[in-house]
């Protein structure tokens, strides 16, 4: 076999190995595409009904809340971004990091200094290899987050923003919203301060639609103390479940690229190995002939 011919099997069987990785890849991903829309599904009603009664509240009471009242002279703003663990998910986490790169300028023109606080390792090592401070970080569950990861998140983020001294007047949050099995979108929304008219009865409603009236015991603040942590962790977790939705949908759809890509790759090479064996053979061919009309000659020139 000739060394070219070697060359090119060799890199056959590679990519060979490489395919078969990208192919479990990407059916590990699609397995798990379904149980993470599921949650997402279930998560969202109850995170949109929570902030109704929320804004509800806070709109139907004179009470002033910390996490309600917003700050005129805020010169503070934590950004938190939300990333994957592990990579091979195509764009999915740079799209994150260049829709926070992008809020945090958008802030600091408006005067504000930005803290942020990060999820998932791309995002942590995106800040830590550019010696960019990050406040607090937390890893290992990006693809696969419960309520407790989003409690332990909101704890950190609610309680920079209650802080008397060294606390922030603004949170926002991006996340990657999965629209379909095909577009994620990186999204960045204001979690803290609550905004007050966020949820509105529209005047052309019908007229069976009316906006809830409450009742509080034992008062509006306590109200608020109670619903406002839920409605953080809430909106959180369902920040999380969306992103963990958009990375595995986003590394599905990298893997079976690059399966896809690995199969044409081989088909090329395929090619290019039996050009290379039958260049061979007719080289082998042809020093046959040529050994047989010199044997002939030598004989007739013996006679």
């Amino acid at each position: 076999m000739g060394a070219q011919l070697r060359v090119y099997k060799r890199r056959i069987r590679s990519v060979t190995a490489t395919k078969k990785i990208t192919k479990a890849m990407e059916m590990i991903s699609a397995a798990r595409i379904g149980k993470a829309q599921r949650a997402v599904a279930a998560s969202t009603p109850y995170a949109d009904e929570l902030t109704r009664a929320v804004t509800a509240v806070a709109t139907r009471s004179t009470a002033k809340h910390p996490l309600t009242s917003e700050n005129p002279n805020a010169t503070r703003a934590a950004v938190l971004l939300i990333t994957a663990d592990r990579g091979l998910a195509g764009g999915y986490s740079s799209n994150a990091i260049k829709a926070s790169l992008a809020l945090a300028e958008r802030l600091r023109s408006e005067g504000k200094d930005v803290v942020t606080y990060a999820v998932g390792r791309k995002g942590v090592s995106y800040y830590g290899f550019r010696d960019l401070a990050v406040a607090e970080s937390w890893t290992g569950f990006s693809d696969k987050p419960t309520y407790g990861d989003a409690k332990l998140v909101s704890a950190a983020l609610i309680e920079a923003f209650t802080a008397e001294t060294g606390g922030v007047d603004e949170v926002h949050v991006i996340s990657t919203k999965f629209e379909s099995m095909l577009t994620q979108t990186a999204v960045d929304a204001r979690l803290l301060p609550l905004k007050l008219d966020e949820v509105k009865v529209s005047e052309e409603s019908s007229a069976k639609e009316f906006f809830p009236l409450y009742d509080f015991e034992p008062s509006a603040e306590g109200v608020l103390d109670a619903l406002l942590p839920r409605y953080v962790e809430s909106r959180i977790y369902n920040a999380l479940l969306q992103s963990a939705a958009s990375e595995h949908a986003a590394r599905r759809r990298a893997m079976k690229s690059a399966t896809d890509n690995a199969g044409e790759l081989i088909k090329s090479l395929t090619r290019l190995a039996n050009s290379a064996r039958q260049a061979e053979i007719t080289q082998e061919i042809s020093e046959i002939v040529g050994g047989a009309n010199a044997l002939a000659d030598a004989s007739r020139g013996s006679e």
